[in-house]
């Protein structure tokens, strides 16, 4: 079950943390994978770290934020003589902020939009117009249970997050007779290299206590790993999941419970 073989997958972002936990899986269960990111040698490196697992993949550069680039990355797909359709896009790139309306700058709120909202929409765009002439495919987002309810901080990511939420939706409504389905996943915190690299900026020689203090906020006392994330996505990408469309995963350790 969950087997991916002879599916072709892009996942944006996929240099490091959920993205590259996302490529790794679904390389691991059959398919071929293209790893897009900004940073083509995190892309690279990822690919490594699968062609060496036994799975097939290949890096492509792509900053989602930009127009020419996406189109420049799927164009290069297209020509890829062993990827004759796209059958899973998986749009997992994106950007954090913390900031209240008050403090959130225009520039911020542009630089979040531009990556975490216009990438999805224009990612999904290419690759809906490549699936409608193959017979379909499936799309999945990453977004937040920021889209699901409120938090702290949080004001233009949250934003951006819902979006992807609404847009989502709309891909599922639009496409569900075209056979496309759309589904996103909404994490709580999840353990990534972000969220050291976050530690280590934001509270010099607090590292361990302000880990804690994260990992407290889920219910069940710690962050998910980047691999949890990829198996329920793995699921939903899978062809037993072929009911399943236009909804929401929370995973969260039991945030949205109590």
């Amino acid at each position: 079950m969950f087997r991916l073989d002879g599916k072709i997958a892009i996942v944006t972002g996929a240099g490091s943390g959920i993205g590259l936990a996302i490529a790794s899986t679904f390389a691991q269960n059959g398919a071929r994978v293209f790893a897009l990111d900004r940073d083509v040698k995190a892309a690279g490196a990822a690919v490594e770290s699968i062609r060496a697992a036994g799975g097939a993949a290949s890096a492509l550069e792509c900053d989602v934020a930009v127009a020419a680039s996406v189109q420049s990355a799927f164009a290069r797909i297209d020509s890829d003589r062993d990827a004759p359709r796209i059958d899973i896009l998986v749009n997992n790139a994106g950007i954090a902020h913390i900031g209240t309306v008050e403090n959130t700058s225009e520039e911020d709120l542009d630089r979040i939009y531009s990556v975490n909202v216009k990438g999805v929409f224009l990612c999904s765009q290419a690759a809906v117009r490549r699936m409608l002439t193959t017979g379909g495919g499936v799309i999945l987002n990453l977004a937040s249970i920021a889209s699901l309810i409120g938090l702290t901080d949080r004001f233009a990511y949250s934003m951006s997050k819902g979006a992807v939420l609404t847009m989502t939706r709309s891909i599922a409504v639009d496409y569900v007779k075209r056979g496309i389905r759309c589904n996103c996943i909404c994490p709580a915190r999840v353990h990534t290299p972000f969220v050291d690299g976050y530690l280590r900026t934001a509270y010099p020689g607090r590292e361990a206590e302000m880990f804690r203090q994260l990992s407290e906020y889920q219910p069940l006392g710690r962050m998910g790993t980047p691999e949890e994330v990829a198996a329920l996505a793995l699921y939903l990408c899978s062809d037993q999941a072929s009911f399943i469309t236009g909804q929401a995963y929370p995973i969260d350790g039991g945030v949205l419970a109590f």
